[in-house]
């Protein structure tokens, strides 16, 4: 079961847009779940076909797209010929995570599949003081280039965990490019770290540990990766046998000693740098029609005793609840 919101309605739209049987599907689906030198927005390398044998079985008929953006180079998958639609990963997942519903998607959408930077196949850069590489400003700045690089400057979006923190900020920064979004499995980061009772730090000790200074965290858990990437699946996972074997083994080759400091630098971030944009952003409201859904059996139901969110004042409703106030940004998806 899902607890799910409508920041505005999306069941009477146009053919081309996200309806509501699209908007569970995705959340049903997920919630079960050596760079060039080019200019920014070019291309680094592009394949008619996925470079690995799992992703071949997982998402057939995808072309890879390597793309070079300010900071980093995205890997990407690209299938389909209608609307473009973005969806953003969580951790410790890559791209492969959407390999239940992207074919189907790209039936009505050119579906785009990224690895956020610091993950999957995608570079992983410097992070820099206070690790700002891995603020959400910067992901989110990625995802903007590499869409403008495929030809779309508008573009609905999915963004899922770690995934959907890049929409939110995405949302903020560049507020013309999205036209739809859904997050999935998330709560406002500046309000979970605000309301931190024992409860959450037991459930979500990761957001405490992995904010350590260098190489700490990275030292401890690189003793064993295999046993710290199948403990947090594991513990996140509550429907048994809902991520496929092949698509473990995708998250497996991806989680690397580079990739579990990427992953630190993003923690570190949202502890950090992004809780400072978000203060100086605090205003701000998404402008977008929006819909969040999370697991009832999940993690994320601490999440949501946490808040409820919504766009501007007025446009949004909420289905099974009552009304919800607005948010500032800083407390926003």
């Amino acid at each position: 079961m899902l607890e799910f919101e409508q920041i505005e309605s999306c069941s009477d739209r146009s053919e081309t847009g996200l309806t509501r049987r699209h908007l569970m599907s995705i959340a049903l689906t997920t919630g079960a779940l050596g760079s060039a030198i080019l200019a920014p927005g070019t291309f680094a390398q592009e394949n008619n076909a996925v470079t690995t044998s799992a992703l071949q079985k997982l998402l057939p008929g995808f072309r890879q797209k390597r793309l070079k953006t300010g900071g980093a180079e995205i890997n990407a998958l690209v299938k389909g010929e209608g609307p473009p639609l973005l969806l953003l990963h969580g951790h410790p997942q890559t791209l492969a995570c959407w390999h239940k519903i992207a074919p189907k998607l790209a039936e009505r959408f050119t579906v785009v599949l990224t690895d956020l930077r610091g993950y999957g196949d995608s570079s992983k850069p410097d992070g820099g003081k206070d690790s700002i590489a891995y603020s959400k400003r910067e992901m989110a700045r990625d995802q903007v280039e590499v869409m403008r690089a495929l030809g779309f400057d508008r573009f609905q979006a999915v963004g899922h965990d770690r995934g959907g923190r890049v929409l939110h900020r995405l949302m903020l920064d560049h507020p013309d490019t999205v036209s739809r979004a859904v997050l999935l499995d998330i709560a406002p980061t500046a309000t979970m770290y605000a309301k931190v009772n024992k409860e959450f730090a037991t459930r979500y000790m990761w957001w405490f540990f992995l904010i350590q200074p260098a190489p700490l965290p990275e030292t401890l858990i690189g003793n064993n990766l295999e046993f710290y990437l199948q403990t947090h699946i594991n513990k996140q996972n509550k429907t048994p046998g809902a991520i496929d074997p092949v698509a473990l083994e995708e998250y497996r080759r991806c989680y690397t000693r580079e990739t579990l400091h990427a992953v630190c630098e993003d923690y570190r971030a949202a502890a950090g740098i992004d809780l400072i944009h978000d203060e100086a952003d605090s205003d701000k409201r998404i402008g977008c029609p929006a819909a969040r859904a999370v697991g009832r059996q999940g993690s994320c139901r601490v999440e949501l005793r946490c808040t409820r969110h919504m766009a501007r004042q007025g446009q949004g409703r909420a289905r099974r609840k009552p009304a919800l106030r607005p948010l500032s940004a800083g407390r926003s998806t």
